[in-house]
């Protein structure tokens, strides 16, 4: 049996293990198909505190691993496909594996960013292609680009891409867009953002450098064109990877799990989230790597018989 076991290894799972690692906690980390996280598919990180020249996503991800490694934290890689949370210790089923039983677990298996699934999108992420604007936008400085959506999400990244780039056009495959309106007022003054409604993205167009073009088809006249862009941004939405937990969970009407105020405590005692999986908000590599130090002190203070503290109650006090 396991005192700590640890879903995922992005950078809140590895924060985690590191921590309870030097707590002498021995944990187990289960990886699963994309050790690493979204950062593993990220080429230059420049916003991760500490590495003043930027560093490769799959680099940061590889030392923090070998930094929990070094303390002590074991891995494995794995699909879990169900927690058993009706005794304990809690009872973790993996595919094509024996049970694992654990005295807590770390739920860090974060979110994926929604997708369009056309051809030319997920082979060039990293090479004109993203899914996040904070964290890509520095690159286009002086470029143009393409922001694919219609909603809120869609609206903000394209305000703060003209932070950097020259021109924003968004693409939104109907003729209205579903954005709050104060978020579409931003946009439609702002002189930088120049608008593809009606048109819907067939194929992502890329070179031997990376993305020079997004070919749609226009809806009413069904002609296509391609539209000449240095980087393309799809801001569809994120979907937390929370299926496996079966409603065990309580999550908002998203998928998002709901801890309690100022931890990172489920409504299940003993087992809690970090990262993505439980923020959709400001989904950073730091802000989850800041959570992954909060949940391995949360597990710890529960391994030691405590209460986990509802910091918020403090406030004011």
């Amino acid at each position: 049996m396991h005192k700590a076991v640890v879903i995922g290894t992005g950078p809140s799972g590895l924060t985690a293990a590191i921590y309870l690692a030097r707590a002498n906690l021995e944990p187990l980390v289960i990886e699963g198909p994309q050790p690493g996280g979204q950062l593993t598919i990220t080429t230059d990180v420049e916003n991760f505190p500490g590495f003043p020249d930027g560093i490769m996503g799959p680099e940061l991800m590889d030392n923090m691993r070998k930094q929990a490694e070094r303390f002590g934290a074991k891995f494995m890689t794995g699909w879990v496909n169900k927690i058993d949370h009706t005794n304990r210790p809690f009872k973790l089923s993996l595919e094509g594996s024996e049970e694992i039983e654990a005295e807590s677990v770390i739920i860090s298996t974060g979110a994926s960013a929604k997708l369009l699934g056309i051809p030319g999108e997920t082979e060039n992420m990293g090479r004109g292609v993203s899914a996040c604007a904070t964290c890509d936008g520095f690159f286009f400085r002086g470029k143009k680009v393409i922001v694919i959506g219609g909603g809120d999400s869609a609206m903000e990244e394209a305000n703060f891409l003209t932070k950097f780039a020259t021109d924003v056009k968004i693409v939104h495959r109907r003729n209205e867009l579903r954005a709050s309106k104060i978020m579409q007022d931003y946009a439609r003054k702002n002189e930088k953002v120049s608008w593809g409604l009606d048109k819907t993205p067939i194929e992502v167009v890329a070179g031997e450098h990376g993305v020079t073009g997004l070919k749609v088809k226009d809806n009413e006249s069904g002609q296509e064109e391609i539209i000449e862009t240095d980087g393309i941004f799809v801001a569809i939405g994120h979907r937390p990877n929370t299926d496996f937990l079966n409603g065990i969970l309580e999550t908002d009407d998203v998928g998002y799990i709901q801890v309690k105020p100022g931890t990172t405590q489920t409504n299940v005692e003993g087992i809690f989230a970090c990262g993505d999986v439980q923020d959709k908000i400001y989904r950073q590599a730091i802000t989850a790597a800041g959570s992954g130090c909060m949940a391995a002190l949360d597990a710890e203070k529960f391994l030691e018989g405590n209460v986990v503290h509802d910091w918020s109650q403090s406030i004011g006090s």
